[in-house]
C-alpha cells in the first residue's frame, strides 16, 4: 500500500487482493500460480480497463509473470517486484529458510503485519501456496513476456537476491533496479523509491514508442 498511495498521486492505481489473501474470499484449496492469473485476467475482462501495468511482489511476481503471457492482451507493463523463486532456493524448506533469514533485516514493524497476514490467510493457505510456489519454474513465462519488465528488489533481500533478479532482468531484456537497505518487502517499506522506480519505468517505456 505504501507504493500504491505515492503512485495514485500520479496514476490510476487498484490493489486486488489475490483470493485467499487479504480481504479476498477464502476458497479452498489454495489457488495456483495459473489459477490466480486466471482469476487476475477475468476481474481486469470484468473492469473493461485497457491495457495496464500490472505489478506483482513475491509470489504475486510469479502471478503477474503468468497473467502477461496468458493474457498479453491487458498488460502494457510489468513491475516484478522481488520475484520468486529463486533457483538455487526452489524448495519449500530453503524458501522458507530465506524467509527466516529476511526477518533478520526487514524493519520491525513488519513482523506483527507479517504475522495478521498469515493469521488472516491461514498457515495451511500460506504453506500450499509456498509449495506452489517452488513447483512453479517461472523461468518458463519469463522468457516469454510481452514487454520488458522491472525488476525491483531491495539490496539486502535474501528472499529473491541481487543475483537472481539480474538472471531475471538479462532474460525478459529487463532492467533492474535495487533499492539501497531494503529488505524483501521493499514496496511496503519504500514505498517512495519503489514508486519512483516504476514511474521512471513507464516514463521510458512511453519514450520508446512502446503501445500502452
Amino acid at each position: 500500500m505504501p507504493t500504491a498511495r505515492v503512485l495514485a498521486g500520479r496514476h490510476p492505481v487498484l490493489v486486488p487482493d489475490l483470493p485467499g489473501f487479504g480481504r479476498s474470499g477464502k476458497p479452498r484449496p489454495a489457488y495456483d500460480v495459473s489459477r490466480h492469473a486466471e482469476h487476475l485476467a477475468a476481474w481486469l475482462d470484468a473492469l473493461g480497463l485497457p491495457r495496464v501495468c500490472v505489478a506483482g511482489h513475491s509470489f504475486g511476481a510469479e502471478v503477474v509473470a503468468r497473467l502477461a503471457v496468458l493474457r498479453p492482451d491487458l498488460v502494457a507493463a510489468i513491475v516484478l517486484a522481488s520475484p520468486t523463486t529463486d533457483p538455487a532456493a526452489r524448495s519449500r524448506r530453503a524458501l522458507i529458510g530465506r524467509w527466516a533469514l529476511d526477518l533478520l533485516v526487514e524493519q520491525p514493524w513488519q513482523a506483527p503485519v507479517l504475522a495478521r497476514d498469515v493469521a488472516d490467510a491461514k498457515p495451511w493457505r500460506v504453506l500450499a501456496t509456498v509449495g506452489h510456489s517452488v513447483r512453479n519454474a517461472i523461468e518458463s513465462d519469463l522468457l516469454r513476456l510481452p514487454v520488458p519488465p522491472l525488476v525491483l528488489g531491495g539490496s539486502l533481500d535474501p528472499v529473491a537476491p541481487a543475483r537472481w533478479r539480474a538472471e531475471v532482468a538479462a532474460m525478459t531484456g529487463g532492467v533492474s533496479v535495487t533499492v539501497p537497505q531494503a529488505a524483501h518487502n521493499v514496496m511496503t517499506t519504500s514505498g517512495r523509491r519503489s514508486a519512483a522506480a516504476i514511474t521512471a519505468y513507464l516514463r521510458d517505456l512511453v519514450a520508446s514508442g512502446m503501445p500502452g
